[in-house]
């Protein structure tokens, strides 16, 4: 089974020479899970060509520093692939930007929340039981965090799977099509999310933001887990295509 990862950002450009771009970081995650997926990369960002749904078996979209409402020329390309891939049964993995990415595009609302920066390990009520999140799923979940937009409506149908205080719909599972995402950042490691907002201090952030959020770095991550409900996730939707 080949995961097509639709690239629509990268690291920062200080942090590139450090740390690998994000399809290499979400092959390194889900492999750690599942290792007999293989990969491809679709360069959106560069104004690489989306490729036929029909000829796809599964999708990832990555973060971003866009925002769904940015006149980015490949927002509207992105918004129309992710509604086809939902009419093909194509499944469909989105992560923070590509969370926003997918909620928007099926008929949710996406805006830059007032409530400011999320940065640091967040926690995530399980809010909805899927079977992808197996028997023993646990009542929360912690990840990495970076972003100021926030899912404010999700489309219709949708099942809110993760939630917080801070965001309200961190996780959904869509009813368009086999589609799953995420607010949070599983693909980065703790080096990686320190750097990052170490690299945006000052500039937007304050020396308290940076602080708070790096020590919130001690805390454990389910990474791991993450990965495990994603390649599960997969694998559940290729099981029943097989079974149909």
């Amino acid at each position: 089974m080949k995961i097509t990862i639709i690239e629509t950002g990268r690291p920062m450009a200080p942090l590139r020479d450090r740390f690998p771009n994000y399809p290499a970081m979400f092959e390194a995650l889900i492999s750690c899970a599942d290792d007999g997926f293989s990969y491809e990369t679709v360069a959106l960002l560069d104004g690489a060509p989306l490729p036929d749904p029909e000829t796809l078996d599964a999708v990832l979209i990555t973060g971003s520093p866009a925002g769904v409402y940015d006149p980015e020329p490949w927002m509207p390309m992105l918004m129309d692939f992710i509604r086809w891939c939902a009419a093909k049964s194509v499944p469909q993995v989105g992560i923070c930007f590509g969370h926003q990415a997918m909620a928007q595009a099926l008929g949710g609302q996406v805006v830059k929340s007032p409530k400011g920066w999320g940065l640091g390990r967040h926690t995530y009520d399980v809010a909805a039981r899927q079977s992808w999140m197996g028997e023993e799923a646990p009542e929360t979940f912690a990840l990495a965090v970076s972003h100021q937009d926030q899912v404010i409506a999700p489309p219709p149908g949708a099942i809110v799977t993760a939630a917080s205080d801070f965001c309200v719909f961190a996780g959904l599972a869509y009813a368009q099509g086999p589609a799953i995402s995420f607010q949070g950042h599983p693909e980065f490691s703790d080096a990686f999310s320190a750097a990052l907002y170490e690299n945006r201090r000052h500039d937007p952030l304050t020396d308290d933001q940076v602080d708070t959020a790096v020590a919130s770095l001690e805390q454990p991550e389910d990474n791991d887990l993450l990965a495990q409900w994603i390649a599960a996730f997969y694998r559940g939707v290729a099981e029943t295509r097989g079974s149909s």
